[in-house]
């Protein structure tokens, strides 16, 4: 299969579609879509201490401690002092938005019928695609977080 002529189009629409889903999600359970995505990296990354949830978010030191206050008072976070260093604070996920299993069912359900479509082989292709092209796009924010624009 060659690659389609509006291919950047298709992706570009795919990509928003996504985006547009973890508002719905996040505005559903209540929560800012900040709030969301910051809870979803500390459930892919672990505890870690506010300075670094800061810059995974894109936010400032005032920004991050009210994104913190905000998920710790809905139950979501803990603070706790650092083992290595009792100065220090890290921020680690305690629990998940109760609804957001459920808000997210329809999507997770399309989208599971979609993938039980594809072969074994294909299956390995599409993840190792979004294994790749989560570390691009991570690697790209990174670099565009620096103040540069990538290639320099």
């Amino acid at each position: 299969m060659s690659m389609p002529p509006d291919a950047g189009r298709i992706y570009r629409r795919y990509l928003s579609a996504v985006l547009l889903h973890g508002q719905a999600g996040a505005k559903a359970c209540d929560l800012g879509a900040t709030d969301l995505y910051a809870l979803n990296i500390l459930e892919l990354s672990g505890a870690m201490t506010p300075g670094e949830l800061g810059t995974r978010t894109g936010l400032t030191t005032g920004p991050t401690t009210r994104l913190i206050d905000r998920l710790e008072a809905a139950g979501y976070v803990k603070r706790s002092p650092d083992p290595g260093d009792r100065r220090k604070v890290i921020v680690e996920p305690v629990g998940r938005p109760a609804e957001l299993d459920r808000v997210l069912a329809p999507a997770r359900q399309k989208i599971g019928e979609i993938l039980a479509g594809y072969s074994a082989e294909q299956l390995e292709t599409l993840f190792d695609y979004f294994t790749r092209a989560a570390q691009a796009y991570q690697d790209a924010g990174e670099h565009l977080a620096g103040g540069r624009p990538e290639g320099e």
